[in-house]
């Protein structure tokens, strides 16, 4: 199965939270955002990140993705910030001039692409000199972590192998991603491991309906209905607490120099 990013039906899915202080206070740490005055989000989904960035101070910030479903999502998630602009792109066909950006964030997208040196290419082309690059993914050693109250994601491998085979078989180890920056000419390559949080819930309701609705977890959309009931019933039986939920995913950051 799989998500179809293309889908209207999907087009919303990724517009549902806010970038958590746990990432922005990362970001703040790898780059020196108050010299930062244009920034560029390819992969940008719903535009959740386009905002933060915005809400950091940066001037302009573009998004850009590959469904045009997703990016009319991103523009009503975004509709009160005259900052943010959006328009149809690739991660290795932009459409934009080179040379643009002090900034450039790929967020959860590289597990999606195998030409890596290619993606990084055109990131390349679109910093200006001294710009920074910000690529944040899982690698496999993050997708395999054991489930507890707080990383859910571990729950979803327990209970079907299949996916954490899946799951490990699309994300790019962190070797290679060093390897594929340096080779583009990226310099002074810094690696950090963060724990940020997703989401907070009031209630577990709350989370068992977002688990429902596989609202931003492409992931769930390999299970069938019957498969996602038994999955929600185990995340239930598994957490002991019924409010106050923090949800929170480990991630592998590479801040990387032009």
């Amino acid at each position: 199965m799989g998500i179809d990013f293309h889908s209207k039906n999907n087009g919303s899915t990724y517009t549902t939270r806010s970038a958590d202080e746990s990432w922005i206070k990362a970001i703040n740490k790898l780059v020196p955002i108050e010299t930062i005055s244009k920034a560029l989000d390819i992969g940008c989904g719903g535009g959740i990140y386009c905002k933060a960035l915005s809400d950091m101070g940066i001037d302009s910030v573009t998004g850009v993705d590959f469904s045009q479903a997703m990016l009319t999502g991103a523009k009503e998630n975004c509709k009160n910030y005259k900052n943010i602009t959006f328009q149809y792109g690739t991660a290795f066909d932009s459409g934009l001039n080179r040379n643009s950006f002090h900034l450039l964030l790929e967020r959860a997208l590289i597990h999606h692409i195998e030409d890596l040196q290619g993606c990084f290419n055109e990131a390349y082309r679109l910093l200006q000199d001294g710009g920074y690059f910000i690529v944040q993914d899982r690698t496999p050693e993050d997708c395999l972590l054991a489930g507890n109250e707080s990383h859910l994601r571990g729950f979803f491998f327990e209970l079907f192998p299949r996916l954490a085979e899946k799951e490990t078989k699309r994300r790019h180890n962190s070797q290679s991603v060093r390897e594929k920056l340096k080779e583009v000419g990226f310099r002074d390559i810094e690696e950090i491991q963060l724990w940020e949080t997703r989401k907070v819930y009031a209630t577990k309701e709350q989370l068992l309906n977002d688990l429902r609705e596989r609202t931003g977890r492409s992931i769930l959309h390999e299970l069938d209905d019957l498969e996602l009931n038994l999955l929600i019933n185990h995340i239930d039986a598994s957490i002991a607490i019924d409010v106050d939920i923090v949800e929170r995913d480990r991630w592998t950051i590479w801040r990387a120099v032009k």
